[in-house]
């Protein structure tokens, strides 16, 4: 069982000045928590999905100047990299934390998943109304489902099948503030909760 408790103290990383100072905290206070998400959510998904899934705790080890503005763990069946497949993530801006499923741009077969996705748009639209898009996972900014149903949802669909640099990430955002008021088993509910919620998208994804 996770045991995971955010903090103020987690957030606030990402004020850290320099890039040895930032990743000196990731390391320390970030890092740890996101190894027991992995191991906690391992087990999850192998079991949900039948396939051995691997956790992978974001190194940021190409960064020579510029600190890292937030910081994951991933999943996926993969055990030496998660970028070329639909994945999962857990992880933290210095404003909110997120988890959500993604394809991002280095995946060789997105067109295909944008396609599959594009032709069952409903497995998506049938999420509440508290879930968010986004189509780049290096900027904060999401867009709420809510709003995004009507025609954002597809544009966004058709930008991941067209555009090289297109993504694709659905999941809950949860503001800082409130993350730091859960208790860790209300966080460790809610993301199994939004994991279960995920996977029929994910399953399409895959194909």
């Amino acid at each position: 069982m996770s045991i995971v408790k955010w903090t103020k103290e987690d957030f606030q990383v990402f004020d850290i000045d320099g890039l040895d100072e930032r990743m000196e905290a990731l390391t320390t206070i970030i890092r740890p928590k996101f190894n027991e998400l992995s191991d906690t959510f391992t087990g999850y998904f192998s079991a949900q999905t039948g396939e051995e899934f691997f956790g992978h705790v974001a190194k940021h080890a190409r960064r020579t100047v510029n600190p890292p503005k937030d910081s994951w763990v991933a999943f996926a069946p993969y055990k030496r990299g998660y970028k070329a497949l639909p994945h999962f993530q857990i992880g933290l801006w210095g404003t909110h934390l997120f988890i959500v499923v993604a394809v991002i741009y280095e995946a060789p077969q997105k067109e295909e998943m944008a396609q599959r996705l594009l032709k069952n748009m409903q497995v998506i639209k049938n999420l509440s109304d508290d879930y968010v898009l986004s189509g780049d996972h290096m900027q904060p900014d999401t867009i709420s489902l809510k709003e995004a149903r009507t025609e954002k949802l597809e544009q966004l669909l058709i930008r991941l099948r067209d555009v090289k640099k297109g993504e694709f990430l659905v999941g809950r955002r949860i503001p800082a503030d409130e993350a730091i008021n859960m208790s860790a088993e209300q966080f460790l509910q809610l993301a199994e909760q939004t994991f279960d919620e995920l996977l029929p998208v994910y399953e399409v994804i895959k194909g």
